[in-house]
């Protein structure tokens, strides 16, 4: 698993590559500190390269959302596929995030 973080125009994205499960999830957790410590800002997270997701990543993105909220900020989930929109929608993230598709 492989997290890029770039940030242009006070938005920083998070790109999320490879697939985020039980075994990488702290991992992860760690690389995206940057976008919990600026959740004043949006935040995307670009799925594009994402393949798969675990209630261990869902907590995480759930985690992100929370700190936005909590300062303002916004969330944005960019292109997932159909394996996680499956997911999305059985666990009611749909709802909760905006999803964009570039």
């Amino acid at each position: 698993m492989e997290v890029k973080i770039t940030e242009k125009d006070n938005i920083l994205t998070a790109e999320l590559i490879g697939r985020l499960d039980t075994a990488v999830s702290q991992e992860v957790s760690t690389a995206l500190q940057p976008l919990m410590d600026g959740a004043d800002k949006t935040l995307v997270l670009d799925c594009k390269e994402l393949s798969y997701i675990s209630s261990s990543g869902l907590r995480i993105f759930l985690t992100i959302r929370k700190a936005a909220a909590a300062k303002g900020g916004k969330v944005i989930v960019r292109d997932i596929n159909t394996e996680i929109r499956q997911v999305f929608m059985m666990t009611g993230f749909l709802n909760l995030f905006e999803i964009q598709e570039s």
